[in-house]
């Protein structure tokens, strides 16, 4: 299925650039109904579509959003609800200023014969289910690839940036600029340097299978890990991540990438912000950086509802200083 693309439409260049400059990122609001379900129920939340919309809700009429963030992922659940004044998510985001975006993969399976790898699913029927959302005013989708330190080969990293290269090409066919998220876990005690080498790796195959794909590299948006060392290794300073991210980055991301948007990867909200703030002020940067960061954001703003309406105010407020933390770390002094 084609989508026809009117005219007035901004380009996806135009989008892409919106999407990353100018010290505003994206919230990533896209978990999949179960892992929404149990962050509710964690906080002592009666999971339902209700309490998921109304937390979605909440997070996207925060007053003052759009000047820090340029882009909202929603999962299909959110994408197709209606806030409680009965405009669609889709349509609310546009008037707030802030363009929607949707996960389309359906989530990883093991990948047969590959010591535990993941591949990420999802492409079958995917030109239609565009179609749909493009109708629905999409903006962006957000297509996730993970990978371990411990189990990525080139055969690993090549089948899943064939499968982003895929979902990249279908995303442009149907005018919506598609996030491609190659996602090297920091999960585990691993040193820097193999966080660095499964990058690279991941990026390298990414890259290949973009071109070959024929996709615009213009026209994304690229989500990367910090290269890092994993969560129960001795961390690294924020200079040295953010080195070694730039020294990857610029060594195998195309400078016709408009944008760079980083994903928090289970880091802390401050621990991901001075990464950023780093890599921000290092001199002629090809392209432009920013977040587009989930929990690092609102998981303080889903502790402070809790579910009472009577809190709402009080979790949006630790939401936008939140987003207002990611921002300011885009803006180096």
């Amino acid at each position: 299925m084609t989508t026809t693309i009117p005219a007035h439409v901004p380009t996806l260049a135009e989008t892409a650039q919106r999407m990353t400059r100018g010290g505003r990122g994206v919230l990533a609001a896209d978990e999949s109904i179960k892992t929404m379900s149990a962050r509710l129920e964690q906080e002592g939340i009666a999971a339902s579509p209700t309490a998921r919309r109304d937390y979605r809700e909440l997070l996207l009429t925060a007053a003052g959003l759009s000047e820090s963030v340029s882009g909202i992922i929603f999962a299909d659940e959110t994408f197709g609800q209606q806030l409680s004044d009965g405009r669609s998510f889709p349509d609310a985001a546009h008037e707030l200023g802030v363009l929607p975006g949707i996960k389309v993969d359906t989530g990883t399976s093991p990948l047969a014969g590959h010591n535990g790898a993941l591949i990420t699913e999802g492409l079958d029927g995917l030109g239609a289910r565009l179609a749909s959302y493009a109708e629905r005013r999409a903006a962006f989708a957000k297509w996730r690839a993970v990978f371990d330190v411990h189990t990525i080969t080139e055969y690993v990293a090549r089948a899943n940036g064939h499968a982003l290269a895929r979902y990249a090409a279908l995303c442009q066919q149907h005018g919506i600029v598609p996030i491609v998220e190659p996602e090297v876990l920091c999960t585990g005690d691993h040193d820097l340097a193999s966080c660095d080498r499964a990058t690279r790796l991941a990026l390298t195959a990414l890259f290949d299978e973009l071109r070959q794909a024929g996709v615009d590299l213009t026209g994304i948006v690229l989500k990367p890990n910090f290269v890092t060392p994993g969560l129960a290794a001795p961390p690294a300073p924020a200079d040295v991540v953010a080195r070694a991210t730039f020294e990857v980055l610029h060594d195998i991301v195309p400078a016709a990438v408009p944008g760079i948007a980083f994903l928090s990867g289970g880091h802390t909200t401050a621990d991901a912000c001075s990464f950023l703030h780093e890599l921000s002020g290092m001199p002629d940067l090809p392209w432009s950086v920013t977040f587009s960061f989930g929990r690092a954001l609102v998981s303080a703003a889903l502790q402070a509802w809790a579910g009472d309406p009577a809190n709402v105010a009080t979790a949006q407020q630790k939401l936008l200083a939140n987003c207002r933390e990611a921002a300011s770390a885009t803006r180096p002094s």
